[in-house]
């Protein structure tokens, strides 16, 4: 079906080390004298002259033809650790378990971060659900990757959301934004993450090489999506009035416009992103271009805004060591 030469090429791109190559060798199928065939396998394994000569490692092909597939999914897991530490944390009072926080590089702590007293059975019921989608999607991150996953950063899940809603003008100068403090706020920051979250996998499906990697990754965006549009859903319904101590607006709608143009202002020049309104005030709860086509962010312009920073960065906001891989620093805008 395939020649050597080309099913070697595809599996030095689809990981960051040999282990992963054979790993996705295994869940693509092509174990013992498949595809490739064991001549191949074992050129791959020890370069020995029988078979296609010696590939560059994964990081060398990741400087000459930028980064690979597997750098790619470890920047999509130090999200999906912020997103499921964030739901976990506001659903059932702690994060993930020490088990799935391990990998390369440095492992940090999570600071902040509680159970919500929601009011509402259907926000409650959103968020478990959300809360179990990020667990799954960080523990299918870390088995895809295997020993090339890296490790859970830091994450302030406290004095970021300040910040964030102090830029936003959601919070008077002085007064904190407790995203953990009621309903309302723990929906506003959950608007922070979904909408990042859904620009990101678009973004990033360019750079995945591997179909099967790629076809996994187009699963998280939809998912991601989904949640983007129930949470959204959810400002748009919400018109309580003044909200949260020290929190300035009318309603959530509004809100949500204001947390809209802060992300604008870190991640360039373009004004893409969409609060839960149009400029008319109708419901705008699908963000899309005027061929209703989602939006994407680059990686470094994901890390403008998790950094909390319009400029190049290797740490910042809620990740205050930085993320863990290759992709690591935010763009110059």
């Amino acid at each position: 079906m395939f020649g050597k030469r080309y099913a070697a090429s595809m599996i030095n791109r689809s990981a960051e080390n040999d282990q992963d190559r054979r790993r996705f060798l295994k869940a693509a199928g092509m174990t013992g004298l498949g595809v490739v065939g064991a001549g191949a396998l074992g050129g791959l394994a020890t370069g020995t002259a029988s078979a296609a000569p010696a590939r560059p490692s994964a990081t060398a092909a990741a400087a000459s033809a930028g980064v690979s597939d597997g750098a790619v999914l470890n920047f999509a897991l130090n999200l999906e650790y912020l997103e499921a530490e964030f739901y976990l944390h506001a659903v059932t009072g702690k994060g993930l378990a020490d088990s799935m926080t391990t990998g390369t590089g440095t492992r940090g702590g999570v600071t902040g971060g509680r159970a919500v007293r929601f009011k509402t059975k259907a926000a409650k019921q959103y968020a478990q659900e959300i809360a179990g989608d990020e667990k799954a999607h960080v523990q299918f991150l870390r088995s895809a990757l295997g020993s090339a996953a890296v490790s859970r950063p830091a994450i302030d899940l406290r004095s970021s959301f300040t910040a964030a809603a102090q830029a936003a003008g959601l919070v008077k100068p002085g007064h904190s934004f407790d995203a953990f403090a009621c309903e309302e706020n723990f929906l506003l920051a959950a608007f922070l993450f979904e909408d990042v979250g859904v620009t990101a996998y678009k973004g990033a499906a360019p750079l995945i090489s591997n179909k099967t990697y790629l076809e996994a990754a187009a699963g998280i965006l939809a998912v991601e999506a989904y949640h983007a549009g129930n949470i959204r859903s959810a400002l748009y319904q919400h018109t309580d009035g003044i909200f949260g101590l020290g929190l300035l607006g009318r309603d959530l709608r509004e809100a949500s416009v204001k947390l809209s143009n802060a992300r604008d202002s870190l991640d360039g020049p373009t004004d893409d992103d969409q609060g839960v309104i149009d400029s008319r005030g109708n419901a705008n709860i699908v963000p899309t271009d005027a061929n209703g086509i989602a939006y994407s962010r680059s990686p470094g312009q994901v890390l403008n805004i998790v950094y909390l920073t319009n400029k190049a960065a290797t740490s910042g906001g809620f990740f205050p060591k930085g993320v863990n891989g290759e992709v690591n620093t935010s763009a110059a805008n």
